[in-house]
């Protein structure tokens, strides 16, 4: 179990480090090759193609270099997709046979593999993901950490702000406070009818019971829409801060996910990050020294 003290300064050391995460001109020597580990890139050798950039390296004793796995990119009918960190330098339907290629000749020598550049509908090659059509004015909000954390890794959800609204929530705010931003933030659901979860939420505070629950619906009703599950596969910590909110708010302690059982990799990840919020104390009883 960590004291908030220590979460205060794993957030702080850990998003020092990961700064060429989103940095393009961050001052470092460092780089982290990026390999999506989503479903659709794992369905294409995205596990072997992770693999063979560590031995790869290794073999090498080239040092200064990590391989992350992260959760979906975005774009899966160009997977496997690696991203290189901080130049942002985007390769698409890579394939593990690249991987020597991509260490060779962008990491020792720092020149791009320009055949694995992805190329934008207007046959144009683009260096970044965010260059591309599609994505140039798009603003990820649920999804902001996938792509750029390890899922399977608490420190680096908590070095991008993970469970520091749960903290705030708990020190300085009361449920009816919580329900009210909530309510002032246009936050609707997503499911068609876009009800307001600010009156959802004060609708069930306001309903008596001697138990409540959250239950997070992780069911994906429309053929392809996938937006849950690239949530749990991508951000998992995310969705279990936001049902401890949720709970807060509505007098809730207990809570339930539902997914599919044909989501195995978002299953592993949701039953891995429920582990380490609890070895962490923050899911549970008491947690941030609150009596929650």
């Amino acid at each position: 179990m960590k004291t908030l003290e220590e979460i205060h300064e794993i957030r702080e050391n850990k998003r020092r480090e990961l700064e060429l995460r989103v940095n393009t001109k961050a001052d470092t020597r460092e780089k982290h090759i990026l390999v999506c580990h989503g479903t659709g890139c794992t369905s294409s050798k995205s596990p072997e193609i992770l693999e063979n950039f560590r031995r790869i390296l290794k073999e090498k004793n080239i040092e200064n270099v990590r391989v992350i796995k992260t959760g979906c990119f975005g774009l899966c009918a160009k997977g496997p997709i690696v991203i290189i960190r901080p130049e942002d330098t985007f390769y698409a339907n890579v394939t593990p046979e690249d991987c020597e290629e991509i260490i060779d000749t962008h990491i020792v020598k720092g020149e791009i593999v320009e055949r694995l550049l992805c190329k934008d509908i207007d046959g144009k090659k683009v260096k970044a993901l965010d260059e591309l059509n599609f994505y140039k004015k798009q603003k990820r909000i649920a999804l902001k950490n996938c792509g750029v954390i390890n899922p399977e890794d608490i420190d680096e959800y908590i070095a991008f702000d993970g469970y520091k609204a749960l903290e705030r929530v708990l020190d300085i705010m009361s449920p009816e406070e919580v329900i009210e931003v909530i309510k002032k933030s246009g936050l609707r659901g997503r499911g068609g009818a876009g009800f307001p979860t600010g009156k959802k939420w004060e609708l069930t505070k306001a309903n008596e019971g001697d138990q409540k629950y959250v239950v997070c619906n992780a069911d994906e009703g429309d053929p392809g829409a996938f937006m849950d599950r690239s949530i749990l596969e991508g951000d998992p910590h995310s969705v279990l801060e936001a049902m401890e909110i949720a709970g807060f708010a509505i007098g809730a302690n207990k809570g339930f996910i539902y997914v599919r059982a044909e989501y195995p990799i978002a299953v592993k990840r949701l039953e891995i990050a429920i582990k380490q919020a609890r070895d962490y104390g923050l899911l549970g009883k008491n947690i941030f020294r609150y009596r929650f």
